[in-house]
C-alpha cells in the first residue's frame, strides 16, 4: 500500500508538469517560421483555398483557442491527426515509440554496466587505470553523438560492413537482425553516459571506502569481498541510481541527433520531421509522449530509492 501511494502520489504531482510542458510546446510551436496551410495548398493556391484549409485544420483561431481545442480532445484520449498523412497521432507515435525505447533502454543498460564496471575497477585499482578511464572519460563528454556515430559508420559499416549503415528491424521480425541494427546506435549513444557513470560510482565507492563502519568491519576480519559486495556497493548505488535516472533522460534528447543519422524511424526522427513540417499535432504528441517518459523514469528512480535506502521508507 505504501509503495501504491507512492506512485500516485507522484504521478498526481507531475500532473501539473503535462500542462506546463504541453503549454509552452504550443507556444513555441507557434512561434516557429513556417504556415502548413501553406505547404499544404503551395504557393500558386487561391486566397479562398488557402483560408478554407486554415480554417479546415483549425489554424484561424485564437492561440489559446486551438491549445484548450487540443487539451479538450486530450482528455478523452484523441490527439488529434497529422496535419499533413490525415493518420490518428496516436498511432503514429505509437509504431515510432518502440524504436526509441530500444535504443534508449539498451543504452542506459549498456551505460549502467561499463559505467558501473569502470567505476568500481578504477575505485579498487587505482593508479593509471584511474588516469585512463578520466581521459577516456574526457573524450566521452566532449564528443558529439552524432560524429562519434559517422565514425563508426565509417569504420564498422563501410569498411568492415560487419553492421547495417542504417534503419531499423523489428524485434519481432529478427532478433538477430534487430540485435545488429542497434550496436552502433547504442555506442554511439551511451559513449558520454559511461564516463559519467563510472566517475559517479567511483567516487561514491571510494566515499564509502572512507567511512568509519567500513574500518570497523575491515578491522573485524571481514573479507574484502564481501565488504565491497555487500555493503559498500548497496551504500554507493543511491548517488549512482540518481545518476541512472538523470542519464537515461539525457538519452532521449540525445537520441534525437542518433536516430537522424543512423535512419531509424523513432520519435526522435518524427519530432524533427514534424517540426520542420509545422505539424502541431504530431510535435505536441510527441512531447507529451516524451514528458510521459520523463516522470516514469524519475518515478522509478524514487521507487529505487525506497529499496536501497531504509530511511527513504520511513518517510
Amino acid at each position: 500500500m505504501a509503495i501504491l501511494r507512492l506512485v500516485v502520489r507522484r504521478l498526481l504531482s507531475s500532473t501539473p508538469l503535462l500542462f506546463l510542458v504541453s503549454a509552452l510546446t504550443f507556444v513555441l510551436v507557434s512561434l516557429v517560421p513556417g504556415d502548413p496551410a501553406r505547404t499544404i495548398v503551395g504557393q500558386h493556391a487561391t486566397v479562398d483555398q488557402y483560408n478554407a484549409v486554415r480554417a479546415q485544420l483549425g489554424l484561424d483561431e485564437p492561440l489559446p483557442v486551438q491549445y484548450w481545442d487540443w487539451l479538450a480532445r486530450v482528455f478523452h484520449g484523441d490527439l488529434g491527426s497529422s496535419l499533413f498523412s490525415s493518420e490518428p497521432v496516436t498511432a503514429v507515435l505509437n509504431s515510432r515509440l518502440p524504436v526509441s525505447l530500444s535504443l534508449i533502454v539498451a543504452g542506459t543498460v549498456v551505460s549502467g554496466i561499463l559505467g558501473v564496471s569502470l567505476g568500481l575497477l578504477t575505485a579498487r585499482r587505482g593508479g593509471f587505470l584511474v588516469k585512463i578511464v578520466d581521459g577516456l572519460s574526457l573524450v566521452g563528454l566532449a564528443v558529439p553523438a552524432f560524429w562519434f556515430a559517422l565514425v563508426l559508420i565509417a569504420i564498422w559499416s563501410v569498411k568492415l560492413r560487419w553492421f547495417p549503415v542504417t534503419g531499423y528491424v523489428p524485434f519481432s521480425d529478427d532478433p538477430a537482425q534487430w540485435g545488429r541494427s542497434l550496436v552502433l546506435p547504442v555506442v554511439s549513444l551511451s559513449l558520454g553516459a559511461v564516463a559519467i557513470i563510472a566517475k559517479q560510482t567511483r567516487d561514491s565507492v571510494l566515499d564509502t571506502l572512507g567511512r568509519d563502519f567500513i574500518r570497523v568491519m575491515q578491522a573485524n576480519g571481514f573479507s574484502q569481498r564481501s565488504i565491497l559486495y555487500r555493503h559498500v556497493l548497496r551504500n554507493a548505488a543511491l548517488p549512482v541510481v540518481t545518476v541512472l535516472g538523470v542519464v537515461l533522460i539525457s538519452l532521449l534528447a540525445t537520441a534525437v541527433f542518433v536516430e537522424t543519422v543512423f535512419a531509424m524511424p523513432g520519435l526522435g526522427l518524427l519530432t524533427q520531421q514534424a517540426t520542420i513540417q509545422h505539424d502541431i499535432p504530431v510535435i505536441q504528441g510527441a512531447v507529451l509522449y516524451i514528458t510521459v517518459l520523463v516522470v516514469l523514469v524519475n518515478l522509478l528512480v524514487d521507487l529505487a530509492y525506497r529499496q536501497l535506502d531504509p530511511r527513504v521508507r520511513t518517510s
